[in-house]
């Protein structure tokens, strides 16, 4: 897949630093900083394969997959200050460094910046879409917050939270790319539904691994939602099945000593990890299945591995 998409990434990292330049040194700084950070560039990635797919103008698709980025990266300053994160990628969390007024502004900028995207796009309709996206990304952050406070956990919520967390926000590098490219509309839900499907499954997967991976593969404790008093799928198996000792760790965050260890051990004891990765493997099949409309090509093919790489993620 890099290889296919190599040229468009170079191209796109070019691009990204010419968005997040400004006269100001503090966020000018931060913006460097988290586009030399880079990271997987996921949502990028996705973007390009859906301009291969359709056969969408380049410079669209470029447009889109910076919008879709710089959403990405506002939230994810914001992120880090509400949930008190001490590093993003290795580094120091930005406001830590600059201070939560630079930090909240920055991200603001960035904002700003998709905002002119949207404007170059001269395209309604994926306005509206990064409009609604956008939203979605604050409701699904404070649906997480209000349900931890309400301890009013349930399936129905989870699956909305990292809807709004993850999976809008994968959609739109693929939907958006159909939407500029005025495509049918059986292809735009195909790219939106493979999109949330995946989505849904890439989040899934890092909640599991978050309470089951390996802390040395992770690069951090494991446990990290529960003590911020989120249920994730495995747990809200257990809850589901009326384990008490579950609901109390979760009600007191994981705060006593043992209390995530005892947490795995109930999760493996009650085969909430198997229910966990069943499901995960359903949406990822789902993701599949959504590409059924399209012609076998190579970008096709690279759409349809990332999801089946969910399939083999585990631990």
């Amino acid at each position: 897949m890099f290889e296919l998409l190599r040229q468009d990434l170079e191209n796109f990292e070019g691009r990204l630093k010419e968005e997040l330049v400004s006269s100001v040194a503090f966020i000018e700084a931060i913006g460097q900083e988290l586009a030399g950070a880079g990271g997987k560039r996921l949502r990028p990635s996705l973007s390009f394969l859906a301009g291969r797919l359709l056969g969408a103008d380049p410079e669209l698709t470029m447009r889109v997959a910076l919008a879709v980025e710089l959403l990405h990266s506002a939230s994810l300053l914001h992120d880090d200050l509400i949930d008190d994160a001490e590093t993003r990628r290795g580094s120091e969390a930005a406001f830590r460094r600059y201070g939560n007024v630079v930090s909240v502004m920055s991200g603001d900028y960035l904002l700003a910046r998709v905002l002119a995207l949207l404007a170059a796009t001269e395209n309604v309709p994926f306005t509206e879409l990064m409009s609604r996206t956008a939203a979605g990304i604050c409701e699904g952050e404070v649906l997480q917050f209000q349900a931890a406070v309400l301890e009013s956990y349930s399936f129905e919520t989870y699956r909305r939270v990292i809807d709004g967390k993850t999976a809008v926000l994968v959609a739109a590098a693929l939907e958006g790319v159909a939407l500029v490219a005025g495509a049918l509309a059986a292809e735009r839900e195909a790219l939106r539904e493979f999109g949330l499907r995946y989505g849904r499954a890439f989040q899934m997967q890092d909640d599991y691994l978050d309470l089951l991976g390996d802390e040395h593969i992770l690069g951090k404790p494991v446990g990290g939602d529960l003590c911020e008093g989120k249920a994730t799928y495995p747990v809200l198996v257990l809850l589901e099945k009326g384990v008490e000792e579950a609901s109390d760790i979760v009600r007191r965050h994981a705060s006593e000593p043992g209390d995530i260890e005892r947490m795995i051990e109930l999760v493996r004891l009650h085969g909430a990890d198997r229910a966990t990765r069943r499901m995960i493997e359903r949406e990822a099949r789902g993701a599949i299945e959504a590409l059924a409309p399209f012609p076998d090509t190579p970008a096709k093919g690279c759409l349809g591995l990332l999801a089946e790489r969910e399939l083999e993620r585990f631990q």
